[in-house]
């Protein structure tokens, strides 16, 4: 080969080399979804998290047009499905549902996974807990019933919503701290979740529950109780008569169970950049917020930065929470 033959093979190559550098990442991006998407749900059929995540899906497979398969990895506390997110190759053909027991069970020294163990894509929903009493409670108004509850010796007010170190009890336990009061101010029943709660706090065997207000809905409904504030930052416009605790006594306390879209750690960028943009379509559809709406589910949008920012804070939020209630193990 010539000195001229081997000049311009050279620069063939390494145009070939800068063409695939500069060009296949974008090409993956616009090829893609080539093929079905996994949809990983932590928790079981038939839940809230497996309602959103099955319409989530449903309408990313309209705008995508490939499957969006929702698959239900459940154990271990949410630890199983959390895991398999977190292990699967980060390709985008493998994304799911993030919950707030990411921000949990670290704390709880059930995994190592924590928020930073993924790629966020979108924050979708957010339930604050709400306050509740049974219809027949003397207080009608949170202050009144936190002011009786600084009145009274730890423990003698019971509350419940959910399990031991859940998101309801560590609500609670924010709330205390909220007030400068001892995280066990409030003796906490753990229950098998938000249902048996309320139908404990309707039949006198609670003072007060803190789960979202969507959950305690049928039986306020049903007259047998009601809810005094929410640990929000504003209104839920479905239950616009429920004040938030700042309105209601001045404190800026707010937190929620909530849910959103993550994939793999390391994600390509191009692919996280097209899927956050296709959630973002998904959130502003009529039939996503139908949807939520007619169940009381809060919507709320983060993009992929705003959603990163959010699960650092909210970790942060549960750490001091289980340390103060002694929950945590980490």
């Amino acid at each position: 080969m010539s000195k001229i033959s081997r000049r311009a093979f050279a620069a063939s190559t390494a145009a070939v080399a800068a063409s695939a550098a500069f060009g296949f990442r974008p090409a993956l991006a616009q090829a893609y979804p080539a093929r079905p998407v996994t949809v990983i749900v932590p928790w079981g059929a038939g839940g809230g998290t497996d309602a959103t995540a099955r319409i989530v899906a449903a309408l990313l497979e309209k705008d995508l047009g490939q499957p969006f398969n929702v698959v239900n990895r459940t154990g271990g506390s949410g630890v199983v499905g959390h895991s398999a997110i977190a292990t699967a190759q980060p390709d985008g053909y493998t994304i799911g549902m993030l919950t707030v027991e990411i921000s949990m069970m670290h704390w709880q020294g059930l995994t190592d996974l924590t928020p930073r163990s993924y790629t966020p894509l979108a924050l979708m929903n957010e339930d604050p807990p709400g306050i509740q009493v049974s219809s027949s409670s003397p207080y009608k108004t949170v202050k009144e019933l936190a002011d009786a509850i600084k009145a009274a010796p730890p423990g003698k007010f019971k509350a419940s919503g959910t399990g031991q170190g859940g998101i309801w009890h560590l609500a609670l336990v924010g709330w205390m701290q909220a007030m400068g009061l001892p995280a066990n101010q409030v003796a906490w029943v753990p229950s098998n979740g938000a249902a048996p709660a309320m139908q404990d706090l309707a039949a006198g065997g609670l003072d007060l529950t803190t789960c979202s207000v969507p959950e305690a809905r049928a039986i306020i409904e049903a007259g047998k109780a009601k809810s005094l504030a929410i640990m929000a930052p504003a209104r839920n416009p479905i239950f616009k008569d429920v004040p938030t605790l700042k309105e209601a006594m001045g404190i800026d306390y707010a937190t929620g169970a909530w849910r959103g879209i993550g994939a793999p750690k390391n994600l390509p960028p191009e692919i996280a950049t097209k899927l956050t943009a296709a959630l973002r379509k998904v959130y502003d559809s009529a039939e996503f917020k139908d949807f939520m709406s007619n169940r009381g589910f809060g919507t709320v949008w983060g993009d992929a930065a705003h959603f990163a920012g959010f699960m650092d804070k909210g970790d942060a939020q549960m750490g001091e929470a289980m340390k103060a209630a002694g929950l945590s193990k980490a």
